[in-house]
């Protein structure tokens, strides 16, 4: 683990790119090479942003469990694997359990994409919770063991898109597993 000094040494550990682009990162978890035929990683570490030494301990605990999460999962997950599911699988593991808020179905009319979790700022945010309520979602409807499933079709090594990972790992299409999803929020 790494605390970088200064908000610089950060987006330089995170892997550049504009400042604004970190503004709401709290942390990252980063690797040098990863071998995904050998299931081998090397360099691996996470930087926390100079910001995380002003967050609650809670706070602290969250980001640091879903981070812990990135780093345990990194040799099973494809380097071109959907991060909004690696990101919602990351919180389902580190963030307590709560009611998802009553205007949850209506801002959750589809699934996150990668280019919400690009977006700094609320639209960001949302992605990381309907990314987070969708992997809630599947471990209550299916079971955690499903969740993992689903996971590794979608997001490991030769995965599979979505849709075929849902018809072969949970049995339903990707149009009836978004409405039960939506259901769900509902309560």
């Amino acid at each position: 683990m790494v605390a970088a000094g200064s908000d610089e040494q950060f987006h330089a550990a995170a892997g550049g790119g504009l400042a604004s682009q970190w503004a709401d990162i709290a942390a990252i978890t980063v690797v040098d090479r990863v071998d995904p035929a050998r299931r081998t990683v090397v360099g691996q570490r996470i930087v926390f942003a100079p910001g995380a030494a002003h967050m609650s301990p809670a706070a602290l605990r969250i980001v640091l469990g879903h981070e812990l999460f990135h780093y345990a999962a990194r040799a099973d997950t494809a380097l071109d694997a959907p991060r909004w599911l690696a990101e919602g699988v990351a919180d389902f593991v580190a963030r307590p359990k709560t009611p998802p808020p009553a205007d949850a179905v209506s801002v959750a009319l589809s699934l996150p994409s990668d280019t919400d979790l690009d977006t700094p700022g609320p639209q960001r945010s949302l992605a990381y919770d309907r990314a987070w309520w969708f992997a809630r979602f599947v471990a209550a409807a299916y079971g955690t063991a499903k969740l993992r499933e689903l996971y590794l079709a979608t997001c490991g090594v030769g995965h599979f898109d979505l849709a075929t990972a849902a018809h072969d790992v949970l049995g339903i299409d990707a149009a009836g597993l978004l409405a039960r999803w939506q259901r769900w929020l509902m309560g």
